[in-house]
């Protein structure tokens, strides 16, 4: 049995029950490179919310880029949605949670209204919580929140003036994604 791609699997309750199903003298069969590809794959798409067709279109834009590497460029692709940015500033506990507070319209990214979470942020770009948004109970104690969070090095967040900026492109320094994996699966 392989690693657990929902956050629901990976609980301890999760794995004991997984294998109370198998005989005593049973072994699992070794997973196939294209299972482990195929795992890889969906931990991606799951952790960071996106359909097969976005994270299809991802791996083929970073494969055309030139210059950087194809791993590199997708990992970028990845981290620079607007969604993922709101999580990793802290504004949200969850991915999911910030592509909600995104679809609804509560941020700004450069003095324009975005609500489409899959919107590619540059560095350089200011994110800032809508006027009108700001005494909502979602951004209540905000402050107080973000004390001890520690955001990524290529993003920041400033409590107060309730915006944040994109530093730089972010490195990859995640080491549960094995995104070369993904791309060896979509160069089928």
């Amino acid at each position: 049995m392989g690693p657990g791609v929902y956050d629901k699997c990976q609980t301890p309750k999760f794995s004991s029950a997984a294998t109370k199903g198998r005989t005593a003298g049973s072994r699992p069969k070794p997973m196939t490179e294209y299972g482990a590809q195929l795992i890889e794959k969906q931990k991606i798409r799951f952790s960071y919310g996106i359909s097969e067709r976005q994270l299809s279109n991802y791996v083929q834009k970073a494969s055309l880029a030139k210059g950087l590497g194809t791993a590199e460029k997708f990992f970028e692709e990845l981290e620079l949605r607007l969604d993922n940015a709101i999580y990793r500033m802290g504004l949200s506990a969850s991915r999911r949670g910030a592509r909600q507070m995104v679809s609804h319209g509560h941020f700004f990214v450069n003095d324009h209204r975005i609500t489409i979470p899959s919107y590619e942020l540059k560095p350089g770009d200011i994110i800032k919580i809508r006027e009108g948004s700001k005494n909502r109970k979602l951004f209540e104690n905000l402050a107080t929140r973000l004390k001890d969070y520690v955001s990524p090095a290529w993003i920041v967040f400033d409590t107060e003036k309730l915006e944040g900026k994109v530093l730089e492109k972010p490195k990859n320094t995640e080491t549960f994604l094995d995104l070369n994996a993904v791309l060896e699966f979509y160069s089928r």
